[in-house]
């Protein structure tokens, strides 16, 4: 079965897909206050968190802090659902853009991978104790039929 990854172009595609994205983040009026000026940072970052989570090597978790750092991270942003659904289309349009495979299959894995992050992302931000954090620890793995 081929991963998610490998369907992608491999990991040059996704760096040149979050290249695409976080140059979208970094200017939307919507996201930048969520952003800054950190795209330096968030771009090997958010690679290297896509290349594990599409069936790659776990190099997010070894070197980046994994779901640890990304909770971390998230903590105290108070992410709107107007930012959630921002990124959302954001993330998907970029992938046209980058000229990611635009076969159904590979858009729905996709959508279902940043809806979900979203989520969790959202509901982290939000989170005043442990105890109102999304329970996932690890970065998950994206799967397809």
């Amino acid at each position: 079965m081929v991963t998610i990854l490998d369907h992608a172009g491999g990991e040059d595609a996704l760096r040149r897909f979050v290249d695409v994205f976080y140059g979208h983040c970094l200017t939307d009026p919507v996201l930048k206050p969520l952003f800054g000026e950190g795209k330096a940072e968030h771009v090997p970052h958010l690679t290297a968190f896509e290349v594990e989570a599409f069936g790659g090597e776990d190099r997010f978790t070894r070197e980046h802090g994994g779901m640890p750092a990304l909770i971390d991270v998230h903590r105290g942003l108070k992410i709107t659902e107007e930012q959630r659904q921002r990124f959302v289309d954001l993330y998907m349009a970029s992938a046209d853009e980058a000229g990611l495979p635009s076969d159904a299959p590979f858009r729905e894995a996709l959508r279902s991978h940043v809806e979900f992050g979203t989520q969790v992302a959202r509901q982290n931000s939000h989170a005043e104790t442990d105890e109102e954090l999304h329970p996932l620890r690890t970065v998950p793995v994206w799967d397809w039929p």
